[in-house]
């Protein structure tokens, strides 16, 4: 029997980190794999750019594992989860979040978008995972928020009092692609 797996966004944001945070809490409820991804792109000057620092993929790699072992110590400190698992991607987090959904039981991103006023605007990779990822999203919204389906997505009942009960304030919730109506 496969194992359940919980894959979470992290891009240093405060946001990631409490997506971070809710996803630890969310494993260890389910009993699941945590794996924590990280995704950089290479970088390419424009070219009306001044000559900067050239920094070659393996800086770049090095760079972004770097960040991600820095952001894994500023949540959990010393005492990382037993079930974590990272992951260092190159290409846009947009389409490595939804290739890597295909296998997992959870996604869960943090924005720094607030469910309110529900007309503001949303990222590219939220926007992105909500619209073709292969599991469940769930969206860790700003502190103080509250708990609220994301705009334009709806659940079954039973999916939204299931997730609403796995929540805690500030998630922005959303369900599974075949669940949208």
């Amino acid at each position: 029997m496969r194992k359940p797996t919980v894959l979470v966004g992290v891009s240093g944001s405060k946001a990631s980190e409490a997506a971070l945070r809710w996803a630890a809490a969310e494993s260890r409820r389910r009993g699941a794999r945590l794996v924590a991804i990280r995704c950089w792109e290479p970088g390419r000057p424009a070219y009306y750019a001044i000559n900067g620092p050239v920094t070659d993929a393996a800086h770049r790699h090095q760079a972004a594992t770097w960040e991600l072992a820095t952001n894994l110590h500023t949540v959990f400190g010393g005492r990382l989860p037993a079930s974590l698992y990272t992951e260092v991607i190159e290409g846009m987090p947009e389409r490595a979040l939804v290739d890597r959904s295909a296998g997992a039981d959870l996604l869960v991103l943090g924005s720094t978008s607030s469910p309110c006023p529900p007309a503001r605007s949303i990222g590219p990779v939220i926007r992105s995972c909500l619209s073709r990822a292969q599991c469940p999203v769930v969206v860790i919204g700003p502190e103080g928020s509250t708990a609220t389906p994301a705009s334009g997505y709806r659940a079954s009942r039973s999916q939204a009092r299931q997730s609403r009960s796995l929540a805690e304030p500030g998630a922005l919730l959303t369900t599974a692609p075949d669940a949208r109506g």
